[in-house]
């Protein structure tokens, strides 16, 4: 079974049983976990680590944490949202609980929001192995110049697909980044859509090397992009 890439959540809390609190409660729901006292140490874990999620307390001893939250927004670009640069928060005393469905939320959106950043930056096309996918044009074409039709979902699909390659995208994220016009779209859907769009660009649909299945979560998009704008 594929390894899956679970999300890396850093929490940054002065308070030790806090810390060990929260390390324990997220490692067991399947997120890795990231813990530091202070803003110094949750630097050097950002200069070293890819982290999806910063868990921050503001009132840290002898720190400023909306500084550090502001640090977060401005430098590292690493969240969105509200004024301090946070996407959500909760007061003391919390729910564990509560907290995960929180972090699930942000994480699910934030994922989503990175698939669709190709049109927001204006991404004219993508190329991958022998085949460039036209973004203006919604076609697939081979190098020898010859078309591949694909459905609106099919391009939709491969679109985000390529817009976050050699990524584990949940099922989930695949629907946020191929959403359309607000259409309802059903997760099974997903899976659909990739039994579709494989015998058109693998050699071999039941042994896939493009759409690579990541079981129990989603898919992969195993092959070097890219990006023209």
């Amino acid at each position: 079974m594929p390894e899956t890439i679970q999300p890396h959540i850093l929490v940054v809390d002065d308070d030790p049983q806090i810390r060990a609190l929260l390390e324990e409660y997220l490692t067991d729901n399947q997120l890795r976990v990231s813990v530091v006292a202070g803003g110094q140490h949750m630097s050097q874990i950002l200069a070293d680590e890819a982290i999806d999620l910063v868990i921050l307390d503001l009132r840290l001893a002898g720190e400023d944490g909306m500084a550090i939250a502001r640090t977060l927004r401005d430098e590292a670009d690493r969240v969105m949202g509200l004024e301090l640069g946070a996407d959500d928060y909760l007061t003391k005393p919390f729910s564990p609980r509560e907290l995960l469905a929180r972090i699930r939320t942000v994480l699910r959106r934030t994922k989503g929001a990175a698939l669709s950043q190709a049109r927001e930056r204006k991404v004219r096309a993508y190329r991958f192995a022998e085949f460039e996918l036209n973004l203006r044009t919604r076609r697939l074409k081979q190098i020898d110049g010859r078309s591949i039709d694909l459905t609106n979902g099919e391009f939709n699909l491969l679109a985000a697909l390529l817009a976050a390659p050699q990524r584990v995208l949940t099922r989930d994220q695949l629907l946020e980044g191929s959403r359309v016009h607000d259409n309802e779209v059903y997760d099974r859907s997903i899976d659909v859509q990739v039994a579709r769009l494989r015998p058109k660009i693998e050699v071999d649909p039941s042994h896939p090397q493009f759409i690579v299945t990541e079981r129990g979560v989603g898919y992969t998009f195993n092959c070097a992009v890219e990006v023209l704008y």
